[in-house]
């Protein structure tokens, strides 16, 4: 009677030790190998600001202008500057998904192509500071990685 109360015993402890062992060949298997994918993404954009450096005029509207030498067109942002903000900076190209965006006088979004430009920040319809910079061209390079 003994003895069937420890083979009783011992089989729900022999399937879990067969359970963990089935559980751990699993783990340890290999899966079916893909190659890694990788996706790449370059994005050239250039931050512009201005600031009024005493706060000196309270709130004002900053209109930045850049404008591309190679095609001629020219993309316009305007910002209001509240009292005691002083300045701010904004990105060119900035996305046509935010409220406000580079667009030229016909609506079209600014991008980055590659080229020279200009730009210029007016306040009170004056260019108060402004610059040049060049966007290069940009290419991207994606390895496969064989995993065999």
């Amino acid at each position: 009677m003994r003895t069937a109360t420890l083979v009783s015993s011992f089989r729900p402890m022999q399937l879990l030790r067969a359970a963990g062992l089935a559980l751990a060949l699993l783990a340890l298997t290999s899966t079916a190998s893909h190659a890694q994918t990788w996706m790449v993404s370059t994005d050239a954009y250039i931050r512009l600001g201005v600031m009024d450096k005493f706060g000196q005029l309270g709130t004002y509207t900053a209109r930045f202008v850049v404008s591309n030498q190679n095609s001629g067109k020219s993309y316009i942002l305007v910002k209001e500057i509240e009292k005691g903000q002083n300045g701010v900076d904004v990105i060119f190209p900035s996305p046509a998904a935010e409220s406000d965006y580079f667009k030229s006088e016909s609506g079209e979004a600014a991008s980055g192509m590659p080229g020279r430009y200009t730009w210029e920040c007016q306040v009170g319809g004056k260019k108060v500071v402004g610059g040049r910079f060049t966007f290069p061209e940009v290419g991207n390079d994606v390895t496969v990685i064989d995993k065999r």
